[in-house]
């Protein structure tokens, strides 16, 4: 073995060391949704500081890295709609699932997917996500990836294809958005853009396990729960309701009245105890899982004026924290929704990334004014602001956190951030 087989087979070990299944970031947000993960952070990076690599990606897309072991995992698209002055052929239109590695970011395979005859013509509201928002998901053998009207397919850690499934093809406004996540041998698809339906595939084949109707106006990811008699509930937060679900069968078990607008965050849970965003008018309610029927009597907990309409939140020691999609800092009680304070950032600009952190510090992406990291404080505590890339770069992406690495995801790149080790 010569001295470069030894070096990355050190590195190869080290990661695979710090990189638990606990750690892995396996879905959107991470595990169970959280969006909290990881060893510490460094709180400042640039360029040329705390920068373990960057890597051009193949083409621009919205969705979030995810990572399983020493693999990372996202999506993209080429070939059309790359800039809304000349947006080419739609013809030409690609749609990619990509792998890279954690090492040293090189990308290990390109899987290419042609689009869907329905999906829509660039304009300017569509190119603000593209062609590739919902991020994917993985578990010990394959990673799902959704396309919207394009489909949902499943590949193996290798790149080889195992199946594409259509989940409809209908379109709406900005595009997909929705995320899949993985249950015990099912893939679940919130397609109620597509399809107006929550789906559960068989994770093997792609063939349709059930499919559960009128799911309406819901760009969110769907979220399982933990009940305290050791059994799950699917959640989903949709237009005049929250729904509790059987996620093997996909049964309606229970809904509580809440939200009367359109819904893109996911929903976040501490034990039974759900927290639910969403709509023009930024509602959160708070409701008790586990019951059954019509639960708006007896499981609504709280209900405020207060939280986001595109970003999802982050719970942590009794607090619920937001980088609001308006760029402001939001953060909220979490027993009563008694707000603690609400602090215009750093920018102007539009906020599409949700909220993350490592347990003392919170991540708030924006756009194109780079990161915001805040302490995990109650008390509004600026740290520092970082930026990496050229102007021209847009960060749509909410982050991932596998042990002590950030991974940042522009139109242009995947970036990780790395505390740099001192001799």
């Amino acid at each position: 073995m010569n001295w470069t087989s030894l070096i990355l087979a050190a590195a190869f070990l080290s990661i695979s060391s710090t990189l638990t299944a606990d750690e892995n970031w396996s879905r959107f947000r991470g595990r169970a949704a959280t969006g909290l993960a990881g060893q510490q952070i460094p709180t400042t990076w640039s360029d040329t500081e705390n920068l373990a690599w960057r890597t051009d990606l193949p083409g621009k897309g919205s969705s979030s890295p995810v990572i399983r072991g020493d693999k990372i995992f996202l999506t993209a698209y080429s070939g059309y709609g790359q800039a809304v002055e000349s947006p080419g052929n739609r013809a030409q239109l690609k749609l990619h699932v990509v792998c890279l590695s954690v090492i040293d970011g090189s990308i290990l395979w390109n899987h290419e997917l042609d689009a869907a005859e329905e999906e829509q013509a660039i304009t300017k509201r569509v190119a603000d996500h593209g062609y590739a928002s919902p991020t994917p998901c993985v578990d010990g053998k394959l990673v799902f990836a959704s396309f919207g009207p394009s489909g949902l397919a499943a590949l193996t850690h290798d790149g080889e294809f195992k199946w594409r499934t259509s989940i409809g093809t209908k379109t709406a406004g900005f595009g997909a958005a929705a995320s899949p996540i993985e249950f015990e041998d099912i893939v679940i698809m919130n397609a109620s853009i597509e399809d107006g339906a929550l789906y559960g595939l068989d994770k093997t084949t792609g063939t349709v396990r059930w499919r559960t109707p009128d799911i309406d106006r819901a760009w969110t990811t769907p979220t399982l729960v933990d009940l305290p008699n050791g059994k799950k509930e699917l959640v989903l937060n949709q237009k005049g309701a929250i729904l509790g679900l059987d996620p093997e069968t996909g049964k309606k078990l229970w809904s509580c009245d809440a939200i009367q607008d359109y819904i893109v965050p996911c929903v976040v849970a501490k034990g039974s105890t759900l927290y639910c965003s969403g709509g023009r008018s930024n509602k959160t309610f708070a409701v008790k899982a586990g019951g059954r029927g019509d639960v708006t009597a007896t499981h609504l907990i709280w209900d405020v004026s207060r939280g986001a309409n595109v970003t999802s939140p982050l719970l942590h020691d009794g607090h619920l924290y937001w980088s609001h999609d308006k760029a402001i800092a939001l953060c909220l009680r979490a027993s009563d929704g008694e707000e603690i304070f609400r602090e215009r950032m750093p920018t102007r600009g539009r906020v599409y990334a949700s909220i993350v952190g490592d347990g003392q510090h919170l991540f708030l992406t924006t756009r194109d004014a780079g990161v915001l990291v805040l302490a995990a404080s109650p008390e509004y505590n600026e740290i520092s602001i970082n930026r990496l890339g050229n102007p021209e770069e847009r960060f749509n992406a909410t982050p991932a956190i596998a042990g002590d690495s950030l991974y940042l995801r522009s139109d242009a790149a995947l970036y990780c951030v790395k505390k740099e080790k001192t001799d």
